[in-house]
């Protein structure tokens, strides 16, 4: 069972807050683990409000439905989304997901603390999934050429007068330059995340920053 004591740091309405986990107990999968819950507070009437929960694998969307009596789920994974952002309001914040196809999801009324800390928690979900993709497109680069370098053996029958050909070497020196930029990339990405999780840049200098270097690829 998860413990909603960790869920209530940022004055999370606990009801809200207990039957949201209390559903995603059954909803969540292996090695899957709730990183931030927030809820939503409408400046009015707030007996029903809608709840965001991040996980290390995908966004929940949580509605309650039939007065209560029920919870509706949507989720999405990170694979899915292409970036989130929010924007801060008179009463509370929108917080919005782009998908990498489809309309934006939008969900107002979050509550401006919970709603920075949903943002910075999706961010990391984000990078993380990102820096995994381009590891394994680096695992993919090595894998590609070591069969290759390995073809050279039948080039030493050909005779004297012929010159050898050298088809390996050129493919090992590739190889290598991708990695040594893969690691580079990786390295200014990592020390401007530092950057921006010691609050020493705005998101706007990170993300455009971030852009920068991702573009030069």
């Amino acid at each position: 069972m998860i413990s909603i004591d960790r869920f209530l740091s940022d004055e999370q309405d606990p009801k809200a807050v207990e039957k949201v986990i209390g559903k995603l107990n059954d909803l969540l999968t292996s090695g899957e683990e709730l990183l931030y819950l927030a809820v939503q507070k409408k400046p009015a009437v707030n007996l029903l409000p809608d709840s965001i929960a991040i996980s290390n694998k995908r966004i929940f969307y949580c509605e309650p439905g039939n007065l209560g009596l029920t919870m509706n789920f949507k989720d999405i994974s990170w694979k899915s989304i292409k970036e989130v952002s929010f924007k801060e309001e008179f009463f509370g914040s929108k917080f919005i997901c782009v998908p990498q196809h489809g309309e934006n999801i939008v969900t107002e009324f979050i509550p401006k603390v919970q709603a920075r800390k949903l943002h910075q928690a999706a961010n990391q979900q984000l990078e993380e999934y990102k820096e995994m993709l381009r590891q394994q497109k680096l695992e993919e680069n090595r894998a590609t050429a070591s069969p290759i370098s390995l073809n050279a053996q039948p080039f030493a029958e050909i005779p004297a007068t012929v010159p050898t050909p050298e088809p390996e070497q050129p493919v090992i020196q590739i190889a290598e330059v991708v990695e040594e930029a893969e690691d580079e990339t990786t390295l200014k990405l990592r020390k401007l995340k530092t950057l921006y999780d010691k609050h020493l840049i705005t998101q706007e200098e990170y993300e455009a920053k971030k852009a920068n270097i991702l573009d030069s690829l």
